[in-house]
């Protein structure tokens, strides 16, 4: 039986926000979860975490400003900053008191500058092999052009086949999602994003840290490896860490059931079932 509940959208922090909610207040073996995505995912196309999250747990998959169904615009501040107020805005426009956050690649960085804030309700943060790129830090391993090229094919019109050239190794249904979200990514937003990569010093972020914090790698990426993993452990004093050996950096589409191993019981509750 499907989890989802509804889509919903709200004015918060000055701009719409549209999520996914599943679960509902039923699911209360834990704090309500929110669901951060990554540079070029809408939320649509982190449903199927949607759904088993909200097996357990209240929960809310985002569209981050300039992706899915959110507000984007030739004005509007596509900074880590304002992505990180808009999700404490997002909480209190909603009245939830208490949440975990699960943010995926950019979204776990958003959850990390957010978390700097020390908002009330932040009771969890789950980093999912966030970008460990700053001043003077290696380079994110990603190619500007992959996402670029991608979008404009996708804004053209496309299907999983047109998809298939980037992402190989996706099976067909996951092809066809991104075909058909992709589109609605704002160039300028991945661009922002992008470069921010390079300019965010998350690590500054990680001494600020008053909750506790998992972090989730992928066994063949090469985004985080053991040496930042090592660093983080020194930057936050609440600090987790899980390895799931059989994916890149897109780990539930890699391994979608060791993914959710990795969790174990962080949130409150069990997710591997």
């Amino acid at each position: 039986m499907s989890t989802f509940l509804y889509g919903g959208n709200i004015s918060a922090n000055g701009i719409r926000q549209h999520y996914l909610r599943f679960g509902g207040a039923d699911a209360s073996d834990g704090d309500p979860v929110i669901v951060l995505p990554g540079i070029t995912s809408p939320a649509a196309t982190w449903a199927f975490v949607g759904e088993r999250l909200g097996r357990h747990f209240d929960t809310y998959v985002l569209d981050i400003r300039g992706r899915g169904l959110s507000s984007f615009g030739s004005e509007l501040d596509y900074s880590l900053d304002a992505q990180a107020s808009d999700l404490v805005a997002f909480t209190n426009a909603l009245g939830i008191e208490r949440y975990s956050v699960v943010g995926h690649s950019m979204g776990a960085r958003i959850g990390i500058r957010a978390a700097r804030q020390q908002p009330a309700g932040l009771s969890r943060l789950v980093m999912v092999d966030p970008p460990v790129s700053g001043p003077g830090r290696r380079p994110y391993p990603a190619n500007l052009p992959w996402y670029i090229d991608s979008i404009k094919l996708a804004m053209a019109g496309t299907d999983a086949n047109g998809m298939r050239a980037f992402c190989p190794t996706w099976t067909d249904q996951q092809l066809r999602l991104r075909a058909e979200w992709l589109h609605t990514c704002d160039e300028r937003a991945i661009l922002e994003s992008f470069h921010g990569f390079g300019t965010d010093d998350i690590h500054a972020d990680l001494p600020k840290l008053k909750v506790p914090a998992l972090l989730i790698t992928a066994g063949r990426g090469d985004v985080v490896l053991p040496t930042d993993v090592a660093e983080f452990k020194t930057l936050i004093s609440d600090f987790q860490t899980a390895h799931v050996a059989n994916s890149g950096h897109m780990i539930p589409w890699d391994d979608e059931e060791g993914f959710y191993r990795a969790f174990g019981s962080f949130l409150g509750a069990s997710v591997s079932t």
